[in-house]
């Protein structure tokens, strides 16, 4: 009985010693991270006339990955700016050579448009390749490595009419 009472009190303390340094290093400099946990409307600049309806990006979806995936320049302390701010994917024209050649990815995903369609198709494609080899490579009931939904590939199931 008195070894319980001792595991007991023990057990106590490592909570309280865990729960405080917790709060204690769960505070910060009353900078507050603001995540949108609903759908964000991606449509080009203001300056811009779209060609196509804006897509409705489900944020809250793509949880299961790392932020730095898409906001790529985020130093995870600052507020996470727009993906057309200026230095980032800030050219309202997609970029062509004087002399006709090709233009470097580099280049071309300074477009906005180039930008947002390389990371999101970009994705899903992949998800959806990595999905059928794993299929390919389970032969028995077990599909836990594969990813249900992978996401739209095509224009006319990102850019729905209104």
């Amino acid at each position: 009985m008195r070894m319980h009472k001792i595991r007991f009190i023990g057990l106590i303390l490592i909570v309280l010693i865990f729960g405080s340094s917790l709060i204690v290093s769960g505070q910060d400099k009353g900078d507050d991270l603001c995540i949108p946990m609903g759908s964000i409307l991606l449509e080009p600049p203001e300056s811009v006339t779209a060609k196509r309806p804006a897509v409705e990006f489900p944020h809250s979806r793509h949880f299961d990955f790392n932020c730095i995936e898409c906001h790529h320049k985020w130093d995870k302390e600052s507020q996470i700016e727009n993906c057309t701010t200026s230095g980032c994917h800030d050219l309202l024209e997609t970029p062509k050579k004087a002399n006709k050649k090709s233009v470097s990815e580099e280049e071309s995903i300074l477009y906005y448009k180039n930008a947002f369609h390389k990371a999101c198709i970009g994705c899903h494609k992949d998800i959806k390749a990595k999905n059928l080899l794993a299929e390919s490579r389970l032969r028995v009931s077990d599909k836990s490595t594969i990813i249900k939904n992978v996401g739209p590939t095509t224009c006319k199931t990102c850019h729905q009419p209104e």
